[in-house]
């Protein structure tokens, strides 16, 4: 596996910087960029043009990620050529919020076949229910077939996001890359750092990923009661406040709920994916030193579901050898991390091998089994990294 990446601040020097890549065969073409990029006319057109036989996939984001850090508005390419692996790609329209199920569905049947073994999947950021994606693409995958990725950004303003498929750029369509081979090393982790604070409060009603009621009452007025002068900024100050899912005993089951959006005119909140009718949320915080080290959790765990993908390789093969991190996190992280955001990446970086590429991008929900083995979950508030490698 060969890697070159790319790193441009500004639209205009996107013909440039493509064409002193030219010369690499690339097999795919990973694009994280801030909206302005994918708003460039002619930039899916110069992708395809000095790329024509690569897939070409990407979306826009809340942040882009590299090896030296965090940056925002620039654009992060990543052309990967591979030895053994077969890749195949899969886009759809997502019509409304009610069709992300059976966009999931579709998807899901354009990447099965012999021999599939991971994926990455990159959808919009608004007007979709993430949950009923993942349940979409399970429902025809099975659930243990592992995918990464997340939900596209657009810098914090919950308007427009955009992907990159192949047929180009679009605010509407998800698209899919698989991966098959013998040769292939692949490992997940996912975790947050967040903590607990208030009582938990019973789901009394709700809609998919519209909670109406805790407790009996309405939800957006419980929620504001919590957060104080916060309150004022909603619905982006939800991103500081996010909910967990706690079973009945009060025990946190690993998801976390963020806040996209209110209704005022039905005292609604708006999640990024489903919770449980007659389950129990509770409200999180954080602070930098238990996000950074939940950072470096999720890539400990990566390494570790890696090691084992190769552990029937000959003796003198690396355990891990050095391939291409995909990390995405969530923008809530990013806000409240501030200018201490870098520090999330250098603690993944400490735990890669030596050589490894690292691209990703600050996301509006994120894609990743909880623990290598079970089935994926669309996560919020969390850091995921996805590791790929060729043995």
């Amino acid at each position: 596996m060969e890697i070159q990446q790319l790193h441009l601040s500004d639209p205009s020097g996107v013909e440039r910087g493509l064409a002193a890549a030219a010369s690499f065969a690339a097999d795919l073409v990973l694009v994280f960029a801030g909206v302005r990029f994918f708003e460039h006319a002619g930039f899916a057109a110069s992708l395809a043009a000095h790329f024509p036989t690569a897939i070409r996939i990407g979306c826009s984001t809340a942040g882009e990620i590299t090896q030296t850090g965090v940056s925002d508005g620039t654009c992060v390419i990543t052309l990967a050529r591979f030895a053994h692996t077969r890749l195949r790609v899969a886009s759809t329209v997502l019509q409304c919020m009610d069709d992300s199920f059976a966009a999931g569905e579709r998807l899901a049947q354009q990447l099965t076949g012999p021999g599939l073994r991971t994926g990455i999947v990159l959808a919009p950021g608004v007007g979709i229910n993430g949950s009923a994606l993942l349940k979409g693409l399970i429902h025809v995958l099975g659930p243990t077939t592992p995918l990464a990725g997340g939900l596209a950004g657009d810098g914090g303003a919950f308007r427009r996001t955009f992907t990159l498929t192949p047929e180009g750029v679009s605010e509407h369509a998800i698209v899919a890359l698989g991966f098959s081979g013998d040769h292939l090393v692949f490992g997940h982790g996912s975790f947050g750092g967040w903590e607990p604070f208030g009582p938990s409060r019973r789901v009394t009603r709700c809609s998919a990923n519209v909670l109406h009621e805790l407790d009996g009452e309405p939800a957006l007025s419980v929620y504001r009661s919590y957060l104080g002068e916060y309150a004022r900024d909603l619905p982006a100050s939800g991103l500081l406040f996010p909910f967990a899912m706690v079973d009945e005993g009060r025990h946190e089951l690993g998801l976390i709920r963020t806040i996209l959006g209110i209704d005022e005119s039905t005292g609604s909140l708006i999640l990024a994916g489903d919770i449980q009718a007659g389950g129990y949320l509770q409200l999180m915080h954080a602070n930098t030193d238990r996000l950074v080290d939940g950072a470096e959790r999720a890539a400990a765990s990566a390494g570790e579901s890696a090691a084992r993908s190769v552990a029937a390789t000959p003796a003198d093969q690396p355990a891990t050898p050095p391939g291409l991190t995909l990390l995405v996190s969530c923008v809530g992280r990013k806000l409240v991390m501030g200018e201490r955001v870098d520090e999330e990446i250098e603690a993944v970086r400490t735990r890669l091998a030596s050589g490894e590429t690292v691209t990703g991008f600050y996301s509006y929900g994120e894609i990743s089994p909880f623990t290598p083995g079970v089935a994926c979950e669309l996560h919020n508030q969390t850091m995921t990294v996805f590791r790929l490698a060729e043995s």
